[in-house]
């Protein structure tokens, strides 16, 4: 009997919710908020339930420690990002954070870094300014999902004298799991599916307010920023394969 309540039945499901809204969405100014709201709910709602009867975590605000590391992410996400800081650059301005020439700054030293270049670089975060993140409510999900319940080791690990961090493994399924069935149901919709690196891909979406109209057109306006340590080929071929699964 096909498991009705393991990972790939979470996969498929999660797949044909997101499938239905781009279908519903399609065209209107709020299909990336709508598809967002619903990838970020769904991760919260689902890392609660499966981190029943484990131990807190250590990660707390104002705690950046972890924010040295490349992150990855996906057009709407981009998307989402680039409008945010558009909608708060008054804010920031007053605050004395120019965080355009912050994101434009960290990309031209870690563009083409691989990840343990990227930790090694030791290189915080343009998003962080005053030990806060300040695109916290539209964060991506690689950063929801990277929890920590040792404050010690992440700092021991930041400073590259310890390599073992005990990370919620539900955070990490679980937002793997609800991004790789967003991508997927993005990929079945026409639209790119592919994930980018945070700094570059923001850099470009702030230099260009036409990146939003050109992807729901279906361009891939990201693509010099493609993260593709596994293929685009090779992320479809999966999809396909866990949604033929019984």
């Amino acid at each position: 009997m096909a498991d009705q309540s393991g990972p790939l039945a979470f996969f498929k499901a999660q797949h044909q919710a997101f499938a239905e809204t781009l279908a519903a969405r399609r065209g209107r100014e709020d299909l990336i908020d709508g598809l967002l709201e619903q990838a970020f709910s769904s991760f919260e709602g689902n890392v609660e339930i499966q981190s029943e009867g484990l131990p807190p975590l250590a990660c707390h605000k104002g705690c950046a420690t972890c924010c040295t590391l490349r992150v990855t992410a996906t057009a709407p996400e981009i998307l989402m990002i680039a409008r945010y800081i558009r909608w708060a650059s008054a804010a920031l301005k007053r605050a004395e954070i120019d965080l355009e020439q912050r994101i434009a700054d960290a990309d031209r030293a870690t563009q083409g870094l691989s990840e343990e270049q990227r930790v090694a670089l030791r290189r915080r975060c343009p998003f962080i300014a005053n030990g806060v993140c300040v695109i916290y409510p539209v964060r991506p999900l690689a950063c929801r999902g990277h929890a920590s319940y040792d404050k010690r080791a992440c700092v021991e690990a930041a400073a590259g004298r310890a390599g073992s961090v005990p990370f919620s493994a539900p955070h990490m399924t679980v937002r793997s799991l609800v991004q790789n069935a967003m991508q997927s149901a993005l990929r079945d919709a026409g639209y790119a599916f592919g994930a980018y690196e945070l700094n570059r891909a923001v850099s470009m979406a702030l230099t260009d307010g036409n990146h939003h109209e050109r992807w729901a057109a279906g361009d891939d306006v990201f693509a010099d920023a493609l993260v593709a340590e596994v293929s685009l080929d090779e992320m479809a071929s999966t999809f396909d394969a866990i949604k033929a699964h019984p």
